[in-house]
């Protein structure tokens, strides 16, 4: 059944989701209540309204939506302007959840007066309530939260990097490296960053940083003791071609469910089964009597 029959949601079911609206200073209250946060990827109006119904604390229009979407082998080639168009679709559909954005390659990366101009385009132009950055710029962190723009940290394996890393591997494996990445997210939080990501890290490395940072942390393939955990939501649901990362826990094979479905409908439609009598519309029976009798439309 379409979404739209369902004016409410998508269910005809009372709701027992919680409507009170999502904010950055709202997760920072999670984490000193020590309530984990949920976070899930969305990229278009039909699966962010089912995410935001499902309770989803933060959404995020990841560039992740350069593979998983539009069938790019990493994040490096999706636009600002692909970005903006995905997110003004996610904004649409949610009430509760916040909504962050993430800013692609290459619309921060040359200058902060360039990562503050794009960002703002995500706020004003397509209705996002914070951006997410990756790495350690804090600077443009300092920057942004000057101009009164929510942020998002993203540390660890930052897969706009993905070139200089060499592949998308762990990350902080050393105790140099551990100590570095807590540095860097330490600076972030102070710079004004209110929550960071901290992906493809050892649990034992997040696990420190989560304790010792003042903002809430966001983990994936960081281990449990983050203050909150992010999935894709195309690996979430089966829905990629690629055999799963170690951190991905699948919770439904929609992309098994998607191809019967769509074998069934083919079925249908070559055995003439599809659409039905009940499933077609007729003329009034005045209508038919009218017509002349060669071409009058049986039922």
């Amino acid at each position: 059944m379409s979404l739209t029959n369902f004016p409410g949601g998508c269910s005809s079911a009372p709701s027992t989701t919680p409507t009170t609206k999502v904010t950055m200073p709202a997760l920072a209250e999670m984490k000193r209540q020590g309530k984990p946060i949920s976070a899930l990827t969305a990229y278009d109006y039909a699966t962010s309204r089912l995410v935001d119904e499902a309770g989803i604390d933060l959404i995020l229009v990841g560039d992740s939506l350069a593979m998983v979407v539009l069938g790019h082998e990493n994040t490096l080639a999706i636009t600002v302007d692909e970005m903006l168009h995905h997110t003004r679709a996610v904004r649409r559909a949610v009430r509760r959840a916040l909504v962050v954005a993430d800013m692609p390659f290459g619309s921060y990366h040359s200058s902060v007066a360039e990562g503050v101009a794009n960002a703002v385009r995500f706020i004003k132009e397509a209705g996002a309530e914070a951006v997410k950055i990756e790495g350690p710029r804090v600077e443009l962190v300092r920057a942004l939260t000057a101009a009164e723009i929510p942020v998002v940290g993203h540390l660890g394996l930052t897969p706009q990097s993905v070139n200089r890393m060499g592949g998308f591997r762990v990350q902080a494996r050393t105790a140099e490296t551990v100590l570095q990445l807590k540095a860097d997210a330490l600076a972030l939080a102070e710079a004004g960053a209110g929550v960071i990501v901290l992906e493809g890290v050892p649990r034992e490395a997040a696990a420190a940083i989560t304790a010792e940072l003042p903002v809430p942390t966001i983990g994936i393939g960081a281990g449990p003791d983050c203050d909150g955990q992010i999935l894709v939501f195309h690996d979430l649901l089966n829905l990629t071609f690629a055999p799963p990362a170690k951190f991905v826990r699948r919770y439904a094979d929609a992309g098994a469910l998607i191809h019967t479905a769509i074998e069934h409908y083919r079925e249908d439609v070559e055995h003439r089964t599809f659409p039905s009598d009940e499933e077609s519309y007729h003329l009034a029976s005045a209508v038919r009597e009218a017509l002349d009798p060669a071409v009058k439309v049986q039922k």
